[in-house]
């Protein structure tokens, strides 16, 4: 359940960052941008914010299960194959959750987005 709520709260802010962005994205394209350049932009927004939650939430994980190991009996403070794969399922949960505003950016039209304001 968690993992379908950080995928929807994800989606929602990349599709509102292109919506927001859309007449930056159209100038691009009409200066040249493939979209493949496009593509590239919004999913490395997506994944440079899923980087650092990534790494502060690991932190957070580690830090916790030293205390929740020191309170409990019999739990290990550190897990690392469980870290590793679940960290590995948040990152392809976020490119499946960034692909689809990315490829509707790609679809901007630049005369339509440029005229839109």
């Amino acid at each position: 359940m968690a993992l379908i709520l950080a995928a929807l709260g994800l989606y929602g802010v990349i599709a509102y960052s292109v919506v927001q962005r859309t007449r930056e994205i159209g100038i691009r394209t009409a200066l040249g941008a493939t979209g493949g350049d496009i593509l590239g932009m919004v999913l490395r927004g997506g994944l440079l914010l899923t980087g650092i939650g990534l790494v502060i939430g690991i932190g957070g994980a580690i830090g916790l299960a030293q205390w929740l190991s020191s309170l409990l009996f019999n739990v290990h403070g550190y897990d690392p194959v469980t870290l590793s794969l679940v960290s590995l399922v948040l990152l392809l949960t976020a490119v499946i959750a960034c692909l689809v505003p990315a490829r509707r950016a790609v679809r901007v039209n630049p005369i339509i987005a440029l005229k839109a304001e």
